[in-house]
This record gives C-alpha cells, sequence and structure tokens, in this order.
C-alpha cells in the first residue's frame, strides 16, 4: 500500500513538474530582419513582448536593401520591416513574403543633423547652400543608391537643386545609424538621417528638416516571409500596432500608420 501511496506520489508530482515547464517549452523565437534606424524603439517594444508572453523576437538591424538581400540569398528571416516600400515590393514579386501579412506600419521624417547641441540651425529651401556649409568637412549620408534614408536624402537635395554640389563631399555609410554616428563623433559635421535617428542620440542636434515635398513619402512596410512557418511571427506584426508599441514608436518620433 505504501508502495503504491508513493508511486502515485512520484507520479503527481512528474505531472506538475511538466506543467510547471510547459510555458517555457512553448515559448518561441521569432527572427526579425528591420531598418536599422528602428533599433531603439523596436529593441523596447520586443522587450514588452517578451515580457508579456514568453517569447523572443531576435532582431538584425542593417540597411533595408542589405536585408533583403539575405533574405533573397535565403536567410532564415521570419519578419522583414523594411524603410522603403520598393524592397519590399522587390520581395513580394519574388514570392519571397506573405503578402496577406504586408502592412505599412510607420512613418517618418527627414532631418539635416549637425554635432553637438550648438550646431546653428539651417535653412533649407531651393538652392540653399549646403555645400558653402560643409566648407572642407563632409556630410554623412546612408548609401544613396541602395539605403532608404541615403536614397530619400539623394532625392531631398536633388529636388532642392544642391545635389551636384554636395555629392563630392558626401561620406556615404551603410546604414543610416552608421551615418548618425560619424556626425555624433564629429567625423562630419553634418549628415541626413531620420527625426527618429537623430532623438536616440544625445551628441547630435536638428538643425534643418526636409519639406515632405522634396522626398518620397517615407513608408516602413513590414511583413511575414514566405519561408517562416511560425504563427508567433505574425502575432509579433500585430504586437507592432498595438497601444503600447504604439506609444514607443511615437516616443522615438515615428508615426504609426497602421491603426
Amino acid at each position: 500500500m505504501f508502495a503504491l501511496t508513493r508511486r502515485a506520489t512520484v507520479a503527481a508530482a512528474l505531472v506538475l513538474a511538466s506543467t510547471l515547464a510547459l510555458p517555457a517549452a512553448q515559448a518561441e523565437e521569432v527572427t526579425v530582419f528591420a531598418a536599422a534606424s528602428m533599433k531603439t524603439a523596436l529593441d523596447e517594444v520586443a522587450a514588452d513582448w517578451q515580457a508579456e508572453t514568453g517569447n523572443t523576437a531576435v532582431i538584425s538591424y542593417a540597411g533595408s536593401s542589405a536585408l533583403a538581400r539575405q533574405i533573397q540569398e535565403g536567410a532564415p528571416a521570419d519578419l522583414f520591416i523594411s524603410a522603403a516600400v520598393n524592397w519590399m515590393d522587390t520581395l513580394e514579386e519574388a514570392k519571397l513574403i506573405k503578402s496577406e501579412t504586408r502592412v505599412d506600419l510607420l512613418g517618418n521624417t527627414l532631418v539635416l543633423i549637425g554635432h553637438g547641441a550648438d550646431a546653428a540651425d539651417v535653412e533649407i529651401a531651393p538652392g540653399f547652400d549646403l555645400a558653402g556649409l560643409l566648407g572642407d568637412n563632409r556630410l554623412a549620408m546612408a548609401l544613396v543608391d541602395s539605403v532608404p534614408a541615403g536614397v530619400y536624402g539623394k532625392a531631398a537635395l536633388t529636388s532642392l537643386g544642391v545635389w551636384d554640389a554636395v555629392e563630392p563631399k558626401v561620406a556615404q555609410a551603410d546604414n543610416v545609424r552608421a551615418a548618425l554616428q560619424l556626425v555624433a563623433t564629429g567625423e562630419a559635421p553634418m549628415g541626413i538621417v531620420y527625426a527618429t535617428d537623430a532623438a536616440a542620440e544625445p551628441d547630435v542636434r536638428v538643425v534643418a528638416t526636409f519639406p515632405a515635398d522634396s522626398h518620397p513619402a517615407i513608408i516602413y512596410p513590414a511583413a511575414v516571409t514566405a519561408e517562416s512557418a511560425k504563427p508567433e511571427a505574425e502575432a509579433f506584426l500585430e504586437y507592432l500596432s498595438g497601444a503600447k508599441a504604439r506609444s514607443a514608436f511615437e516616443a522615438q518620433g515615428f508615426t504609426v500608420l497602421k491603426k
């Protein structure tokens, strides 16, 4: 009788132990490829999601072009968030995302920044003498032919009629956060980044904001990749437009487009 009771007690303990371990066993890891400009806000959102669900978002940040190419080459991402529509279009045309999950998630603003808190304001207008303001120094930008922040910046300077004069002075960086750091460290006195990047770096100051009509609208589309088999990827995508995520994004200066 004692042996039976003991076996029953042991069996009950094993059932209880397996039940307690169940949430950890169910926790999933979602791999997210995201535009570098999202880092500050998205890290906060991912931490909140993990605290609430137990699931983890492992995020790789880089220029949208580099991330899109990695997905084209078979990199195992579950979710892609681009800083430009065209790179998401490229993946959708290649059937590398689940089109039904695609959403326009965020909007942003393009700004001119200067090094240090005392950087002087600049008046942006057609033909403004940015090259003269730079003198022999460099203008930090993300890659102007592939990374969205650089593409938007080049478009803005072109529409304002100053690109040809400024082009020889441009120091191109792999992504917008790298361009931000060039200005933060003083290696370049000025740069073009997103307003959200400037908000994340205390050693730069926004000296001007580019007119919205000087460049294409800055939109961050997001979608689950075609190769992802994790329902948590779509759940995280949905979480990104929820109330807590919205607050984090807006605090960093993004506009949340998905209602």
